[in-house]
């Protein structure tokens, strides 16, 4: 067994409290998001049993594009939901991933476009 020594008992806290801090700062995936408010997989993927891809009309049916633009009017550099590329018809999934972390489209062309999708 190993001792504990207080160099070893210092090491240990601090690891921990590095890694605590890690997780807490990782955000939810949108599928968590979605089934902490009631929604089954089957609401977005259908009941088929090979689950259907889903696609920005599914979306629309619960987030208004329209009034999703006009929340983040104020965002800066630009509002990405109303762009001069899409207006405010960008597919949602080029920026939210539902599986996997979300990333900002618009910042692979943009660079001073930093915004932190969720």
């Amino acid at each position: 067994m190993k001792k504990l020594t207080l160099r070893n008992i210092m090491l240990c806290l601090a690891l921990s409290f590095f890694a605590s801090s890690t997780m807490a700062e990782t955000p939810a995936l949108l599928d968590q998001t979605h089934a902490a408010k009631g929604l089954k997989c089957a609401s977005c993927h259908g009941n088929a049993e090979q689950r259907e891809a889903v696609t920005m009309t599914k979306c629309i049916k619960c987030h208004n594009t329209e009034k999703l633009a006009k929340k983040t009017k104020d965002v800066k550099p630009t509002n990405p939901h109303e762009n001069r590329h899409f207006g405010t018809e960008t597919d949602c999934a080029k920026c939210h991933n539902v599986h996997q972390k979300s990333e900002n489209y618009c910042g692979s062309c943009h660079l001073r476009f930093d915004f932190v999708v969720p």
